[in-house]
């Protein structure tokens, strides 16, 4: 794992935001840090607490909320209880990402894997999106990393979604992503039940439709 200060001013509170596979800081920091300290974690071909605690280490803060999107919700949800969340949102993913009732079906990371290139990073980073268009903000600032690099994640998530049991459940809110062309939405509907979560018109990708960070943390029922 990595981790990255999107926003670092010595607020009272931090956002701990677990984004998905194939992500970076580059995309995110044109985005408003709404009065918190935003630390990011990202690249998960290893998932271990010791890399977030030491970020974490000097810090003070009277709240750190957590903030899991994608596959960083099993990411998060793997390291358990070893760090303690004032608020703990999981948002377009679930404990279970491979799998194909409560997750993305194994035969898409079979494909990705197999077929793998720039066209196909591509492919997956405009499928985010509900079009194209609404993808060019993100694909102007996408991720800076090597392709290489990002087929070794998307290996290392698929052997530790399938070789273990299912992380438990950490989080104390659930947005379904209704619109979700990734992470089909009837199957995040299902790893978490109807009334234990809330679905959102959203698409994948769902923060450049938000005018906070906080707004994905406490939404409004739509």
């Amino acid at each position: 794992m990595k981790t990255c200060w999107l926003h670092r001013a010595d607020h009272p509170r931090c956002l701990v935001f677990m984004a998905g596979w194939g992500m970076g800081p580059e995309p995110f920091f044109g985005l408003p840090s709404d009065s918190c300290d935003l630390l990011m974690v990202y690249d998960y071909r290893t998932i271990e607490s010791s890399t977030l605690l030491n970020s974490l280490s000097d810090s003070t803060y009277s709240h750190i909320d957590l903030l899991a999107w994608s596959m960083g919700v099993f990411a998060a949800a793997t390291l358990g209880d070893e760090i303690t969340f004032d608020q703990a949102t999981a948002i377009g993913g679930t404990c279970t990402p491979v799998d194909d009732t409560y997750g993305i079906p194994g035969a898409f990371f079979d494909t990705m894997i197999e077929n793998f290139s720039e066209a196909t990073l591509k492919q997956f980073y405009t499928s985010m999106f509900s079009n194209s268009l609404k993808a060019g903000p993100f694909l102007a600032n996408q991720p800076i990393r090597p392709l290489a690099e990002l087929l070794e994640e998307l290996v290392s998530l698929r052997a530790a979604c399938t070789s273990q049991q299912p992380p438990p459940d950490i989080f104390n809110l659930h947005i379904i992503t209704g619109r979700d062309r990734i992470f089909p939405a009837r199957n995040q509907l299902r790893a978490w039940g109807g009334d234990n979560s809330t679905t959102f018109p959203w698409p994948h990708f769902p923060f450049y439709d938000q005018t906070a960070w906080s707004s994905l943390l406490t939404p409004i029922a739509k």
